[in-house]
């Protein structure tokens, strides 16, 4: 666990006097920035707010008051509430925040944690509740960290002004011991950070299986497994920064972008090996690029921004395809110019989200949202996914209610580095499996190969096979015989 919490203080600062100028009793929010237990140290970024909920209310009140402090009115009133109050936290709204404030962050920064503006009453009062707040929101941020097991309390006391900051331990138990307090200044954090940029190609062929030979048969299911098992891959990888092999675990001590190039070792094809797999009835392809960045503070090894970069980048895939899940009620059809074909599952209705991938009739083709990165504080970069048919409106819409920041207004500082936005495409197995023979392929275009089929398509390359060498014996045959006459008519 951290020992110790640094706090960027132009951010905080900026963050104290909002809440101060706001006269308002109670406010929760979340916090931006990393903890590395390495070091045992934490890095704070910035306090966002959570916005009101869906019916226009806070994410956090006080229970109320008594009824003669009702009738008065002003700051003084904060401090007039019974000592019993307490904090009144919508948790699900909070949970659910995090959850989209966490995939417009890049490598190296996280929703670590919570804040509350609150009086230190209602605070002592409420740490259930807030504890069980902290650990819903790090099981929301953390979809890859599946061994997180502490996240930040920030508390900021208006009567007197006063900053703590607490550690909680993400047990499955929440007690009022899971909270421990940790040392906490106001320093440079972000004008300190180091930048790193990472552009990953990448080329993910899953097999698609009989519906009696797998447990994962839709599109999400095979999809959240093959990046699993790519991520397993990719944490192994090699690194090159700057034109130079990454070897020891020394601290970067030059300014400036740094570029990494990731060095994956050779994997086997994995539609080469489903050849030899009788239930495989089709490959599902996705592909592309993914631009990441990362950020890191100088007490930090540079082995670090390696993997920040590596979890920015399956982070980004994960999120791209948790946004088609989330859109289930919209149709996406095909959106390629080779693959326009109607698919009789996507006609009907059903979200491409649940499509039972081997029962499709036609190749199909599905392109992943793309990420667009837009300035933040210190030089630091946030991002936003957006669908082909969205503006950078929807962009600058989500930047103003969830990271509660002005809307950017000048599109040209907007960043959008993936010349190829990942795509998915199912195909024919023989289509992969068996590129060599197009006139086969073309003739079993479907995704579905039956025992059928497959003994019609091993009888018809043999009947060609026995007659080329038929060919070839007549030819033998003819050319001794015409050897035998030219030698007959000049012995003659």
């Amino acid at each position: 666990m951290v020992k110790a919490v640094v706090g960027d203080e132009t951010q905080l600062k900026f963050a104290e006097d909002r809440l101060s100028r706001s006269a308002i009793p109670a406010q929760v929010g979340l916090v931006i920035g990393k903890l590395n237990s390495t070091i045992d140290r934490g890095f704070v970024f910035d306090l966002v707010p959570t916005p009101p909920n869906d019916a226009g209310e806070p994410a956090c009140s006080l229970s109320e008051a008594p009824k003669d402090d009702k009738k008065k009115k002003g700051p003084k009133t904060k401090s007039l509430h019974d000592s019993s109050s307490s904090l009144l936290i919508d948790q699900d709204w909070v949970v659910e925040h995090a959850r989209q404030v966490s995939r417009m962050l890049v490598g190296g920064m996280k929703v670590i944690g919570i804040y509350i503006w609150a009086s230190e009453s209602s605070f002592k009062n409420s740490t259930i509740i807030l504890c069980q707040t902290v650990k819903g929101v790090a099981d929301a941020a953390s979809i890859l960290e599946t061994d997180r097991d502490e996240g930040l309390l920030i508390h900021i006391c208006y009567s007197p002004m006063k900053w703590t900051c607490r550690n909680c331990t993400l047990a499955s138990n929440i007690t009022s011991s899971s909270l421990r307090p940790c040392d906490f200044k106001m320093g440079r954090v972000l004008s300190s950070i180091q930048t790193f940029r990472c552009m990953y190609n990448f080329d993910i062929r899953l097999p698609i299986y009989h519906d009696s030979a797998s447990n994962a048969k839709t599109l999400t299911d095979i999809l959240r497994y093959g990046i699993s098992i790519h991520a397993k891959e990719l944490r192994g990888a090699k690194a090159m920064i700057d034109g130079c092999l990454v070897v020891g675990d020394e601290p970067c001590s030059s300014d400036g972008l740094h570029e990494v190039e990731l060095l994956l070792p050779f994997m086997k094809d994995a539609s080469v090996e489903a050849c030899s797999q009788k239930e495989v009835v089709g490959i599902l392809v996705f592909s592309g690029s993914v631009c990441s960045f990362a950020c890191l503070n100088p007490k930090e090894p540079i082995s670090q921004a390696l993997v920040d970069i590596k979890g920015d980048i399956i982070m980004s895939l994960q999120s791209r395809l948790d946004i088609i899940c989330d859109e289930a009620d919209g149709d996406v059809g095909p959106t390629d110019d080779g693959c326009k074909e109607a698919n009789d599952e996507i006609s009907t209705g059903k979200p491409v989200s649940q499509l039972v991938l081997h029962l499709l009739r036609k190749q199909q083709c599905l392109s992943f949202p793309r990420r667009v990165f837009v300035p933040w504080l210190a030089g630091t970069y946030i991002c936003d996914y957006l669908q082909p048919y969205d503006t950078v409106e929807v962009l600058k819409d989500h930047c103003v209610e969830l990271m509660s920041m002005e809307a950017p207004t000048d599109p040209s500082t907007f960043l959008e580095p993936e010349i190829e936005a990942p795509t998915l495409a199912t195909k024919s197995f023989l289509d992969v499996a068996v590129p060599f023979n197009s006139a086969f392929s073309s003739e079993y275009p479907l995704q579905k190969r039956e025992t059928g089929t497959r003994e019609e398509s091993n009888r018809k390359p043999t009947k060609s096979a026995d007659l080329t060498m038929i060919v070839a014996v007549l030819l033998v045959f003819l050319s001794i015989f015409v050897g035998w006459v030219l030698f007959a008519v000049r012995a003659s």
